[in-house]
C-alpha cells in the first residue's frame, strides 16, 4: 500500500506589502531585498487569521480531491502562529468543516512542520488505522515578526496550503527522511508568552522571531541536499530521474546552493518566494497546490519535497504524481 496526494488548496490574505512598502516601514529597499532574498511582496493578515486561512486551504483541497469533509478521519494542522493556546488551530478548522468524524490536532515543527504531518500521516494511513487524513500548513508569522527588525520582517508572509491524502495501490508516497538537532534550537526561535503568575507579575515581554541568519544558511545547504539524497536513496532513485524538486521557499540563494550542490539544473526548483516570503508551514503545501493547479504538475511525475526550520528539523519526502 501506498499514501497519495489526491487534492490540493491554497490560501492567501488579500494584503499584499511589496517591498516599496517595508521601505517606509524599516530602514531597506527593493533592491536589497530582492537581491539577497529573492522576495519581492509578501501577504500580510488584516482580517484573517491562520484558522479563517486554513479552513480556505482546506475547503479547496477536498473539492480538488473530490471529498467530503465528513470522510476525513484524520486532520492535522502544523503550524508556530495558531490564534488561540488552546484549542488547536485543528479543532477550529474541524468545526468550520464540518469534518466530524476526524481526529483533529497540531503540530510544531515550524518550516519543516508539513513535511512532518505527511511523515505521521503516512503511518497512519499504512497501519490501516485510517484511509483519508487532511494535512494543513498554515502561518500567521506576521503577528511573531519585530517590525523594527529589518533583519527578520522582510523574510515572512502569511498564508496556508492544504493536501488530501489517501491510500493507493499505485502511485504514491515512495519515501521519506526527517531529523532534528535540538542542540541548535537557539539559532531560530521565538519565545512564547512571559511567565505572569502572582511571582512574576509585570515582568517579559512578548516575544518576536529571531534569526542567525549564517547559521540558518549554512545548515541549510548543507542539510537539505543530504536529506534529499538518502531519501532518493530509500526510493532507489538518483536526482536526474526526479521531474521537480519543491523546496521551502525561505530564500533564493539556497534553492540555488542546493541545486549547485545535486547538480540539478535550476529549472527543476520551481520558486514562488518573490510573491510569498517565506510562510514556514505553509511554504510546501502553497507551491504544490500552486503547481497543480496552473497545471504542471502530471501523472507518473516525480517530486522531492524538503523543507527545514526552527528546531533545528529537516525532512524530504519522494512522491509519484
Amino acid at each position: 500500500m501506498k499514501v497519495r496526494i489526491t487534492g490540493t488548496g491554497w490560501e492567501l490574505p488579500e494584503y499584499e506589502a511589496d517591498n516599496n512598502y517595508l521601505s517606509t516601514i524599516v530602514e531597506t529597499s527593493d533592491e536589497w531585498i530582492t537581491e539577497r532574498t529573492g522576495i519581492r511582496k509578501r501577504h500580510l493578515v488584516k482580517d484573517e487569521t491562520t484558522t479563517s486561512l486554513a479552513a480556505g486551504a482546506a475547503k479547496k483541497a477536498l473539492l480538488n480531491a473530490g471529498m467530503k469533509a465528513e470522510e476525513i478521519q484524520l486532520l492535522i494542522v502544523a503550524t508556530i502562529s495558531s490564534d488561540t493556546e488552546t484549542p488547536s488551530t485543528a479543532c477550529q478548522v474541524q468545526a468550520l468543516l464540518g469534518a466530524a468524524h476526524a481526529v483533529a490536532f497540531d503540530i510544531n515543527a515550524a518550516c519543516s512542520g508539513f513535511l512532518y504531518a505527511v511523515h505521521i500521516a503516512e503511518a497512519f494511513i499504512k497501519s490501516g488505522m485510517y484511509e483519508n487524513a487532511l494535512l494543513i500548513g498554515a502561518e500567521t508569522l506576521s503577528k511573531l515578526v519585530d517590525w523594527t527588525d529589518r533583519g527578520t520582517c522582510v523574510l515572512f508572509g502569511d498564508g496556508a496550503g492544504a493536501a488530501v491524502l489517501t491510500a493507493s495501490e499505485s502511485q504514491g508516497i515512495l519515501s521519506q527522511s526527517i531529523g532534528s538537532n535540538g542542540s541548535k534550537w537557539e539559532v531560530l526561535s521565538c519565545a512564547g508568552r512571559p511567565n505572569q503568575n502572582p511571582l512574576c507579575q509585570g515582568e517579559g515581554t512578548p516575544g518576536y522571531l529571531r534569526m542567525d541568519g549564517q547559521e540558518v544558511f549554512k545548515f541549510a545547504v548543507k542539510t537539505v541536499p543530504i536529506c534529499i539524497e538518502d531519501a532518493l536513496k530509500k526510493a532507489g532513485l538518483s536526482p536526474d530521474e526526479v521531474t521537480y524538486f519543491l523546496l521551502h521557499q525561505a530564500n533564493r540563494r539556497i534553492i540555488q546552493s542546493v541545486a549547485k550542490r545535486l547538480k540539478q539544473p535550476e529549472e527543476r526548483f520551481p520558486m514562488n518566494i518573490d510573491q510569498c516570503a517565506n510562510t514556514s508551514a505553509a511554504s510546501l503545501p502553497i507551491l504544490l497546490a500552486q503547481m497543480n493547479e496552473q497545471g504542471r504538475l502530471h501523472p507518473g511525475d516525480r517530486l522531492v519535497l524538503s523543507g527545514f526550520g526552527a528546531g533545528l528539523t529537516w525532512g524530504a519526502c519522494v512522491l509519484e504524481w
